[in-house]
């Protein structure tokens, strides 16, 4: 099979298994307040994740690219919804371009149907540094982001099975490219432990892509033969992971990622410590089975959802989310209490 119809594979697949909310972020209640003592026009949403200026916490996660027509296709309409929306925007693994150039258009399309925005380049962590100068050169991106991808590796028919050095690699990258370098995992989190391993070669920001969003061992058990479907639970929920990043540096920007379905759930993923939110197959399915002018309405919405919580919360910044009281429970409880985080932490702070 080809590297262009593996990619096929992946997003056919991801719509066909969805979302399965095993994020943990049901486990998480805010403490309402009575006196918000302010308006749903005092919410802003501008922010800066390192060196990168965001409008909107909300960004559009790596998905697609290197799969032919079908995939530049998706490409441009995701490109055209970021820039009418003024949304960042990251491409899937640019390496199949790398290997052959005439998948290059399927990536180079959204810069062109964005000429202005925030647009992250994408390659794993195999990658070298003159291999991460030209995908960041493909699509004049804003920021390189380096995924993390081992269990879907080893659940991959055709996966790699060597992983060493990729904490060497990552920071060859870092030292040899003059943009931000984000880290990360396609879903099945990351744990402190890995987050300051990062940190300590220099990342500008963190993607946990947690557990509970598409997931690529299943994904990769439906292509193959001989499944290995022990991974297909494998991982660290979402909620828990963004907690962990967050315990292990209190200054790395922290993206959450994995599973994220609605402002409620974004209100509660940075309100645990993200500073912004990707959406990747959430976003994929409403823009396939429904098209742009839904999935344009759903980002709307989902900016609306989210002043109203944050108005409810007297929250009127991200930064002020960050800090909104609230209750931890059930399983998530149990796995941060078991770690040696302790959740009172959450329930007896303010924004005042």
């Amino acid at each position: 099979m080809s590297r262009s119809e593996r990619k096929w594979d992946h997003i056919r697949y991801a719509l066909e298994t969805g979302q399965k909310r095993s994020t943990s972020l049901d486990d998480i209640q805010f403490i309402h307040q009575c006196l918000p003592n302010m308006n749903v026009s005092d919410v802003t949403f501008h922010q800066k994740i390192g060196e990168l200026s965001l409008s909107s916490p909300i960004f559009i996660n790596a998905m697609t690219g290197g799969g032919g027509e079908k995939t530049y296709t998706l490409n441009k309409q995701l490109a055209q919804v970021a820039r009418e929306t003024g949304l960042a925007m990251a491409v899937g693994s640019q390496m199949s371009a790398l290997k052959d150039k005439s998948e290059r258009y399927t990536y180079e399309i959204v810069r062109k149907e964005n000429p202005s925005g925030v647009l992250i380049a994408n390659l794993g962590s195999e990658a070298t540094p003159e291999q991460a100068n030209r995908a960041v050169e493909m699509i004049e991106a804003n920021a390189l982001q380096v995924h993390l991808n081992v269990i879907q590796e080893l659940t991959m028919p055709e996966g790699d099975r060597e992983f060493s050095g990729a904490l060497k690699r990552i920071e060859g990258i870092i030292k040899t490219i003059n943009i931000p370098v984000i880290v990360k995992e396609v879903g099945f989190g990351m744990s402190k432990e890995t987050v300051e391993s990062l940190l300590s070669v220099g990342v500008s920001a963190v993607d946990v892509g947690g557990f509970g969003g598409t997931n690529f061992a299943e994904i990769e058990n439906k292509r193959s033969e001989k499944s290995q479907a022990f991974f297909n639970q494998w991982g660290i929920p979402t909620a828990i992971s963004i907690s962990e990043a967050a315990h292990a540096s209190t200054t790395v920007p922290i993206i959450g990622s994995g599973g994220f379905t609605s402002s409620y759930d974004i209100a509660k993923g940075i309100a645990i410590g993200a500073n912004a939110i990707g959406f990747a197959g959430y976003f994929l399915n409403i823009l396939v089975e429904e098209g742009m002018d839904s999935l344009y309405e759903e980002i709307s919405s989902l900016h609306y959802g989210l002043k109203i919580i944050m108005t409810a919360l007297g929250a009127k910044s991200i930064e002020e989310l960050q800090r909104a009281p609230l209750i931890i429970s059930g399983h998530m409880h149990h796995w941060l209490t078991q770690r040696g985080i302790d959740t009172k932490s959450y329930s007896q702070r303010s924004i005042k």
